[in-house]
């Protein structure tokens, strides 16, 4: 699975990056260093923050459906 950024997420994820670099590092990053910097971190951290986030609505998800019979369990007379 390929993780895709539309492009006014992508416009504004790259004027940050070249933000960071000229506060933090005093560089200016062209917009191609700077889209070379994003992919790169798409690529390397994207699939295992998905996953993590995938396995963190799993477990909400969980604990939601065993505390379901205490939700909506209505008592039988």
């Amino acid at each position: 699975m390929t993780i895709q950024i539309d492009d006014d997420r992508r416009t504004a994820l790259l004027a940050r990056i070249r933000s960071f670099f000229l506060e933090e590092f005093d560089e200016e990053l062209s917009e191609f260093r700077a889209a070379t910097l994003l992919d790169f971190f798409v690529d390397a951290l994207g699939p295992q923050v998905y996953n993590q986030a995938v396995q963190d609505a799993r477990g909400f998800m969980l604990r939601r459906l065993e505390d379901l019979e205490g939700d909506v369990y209505e008592p039988e007379r």
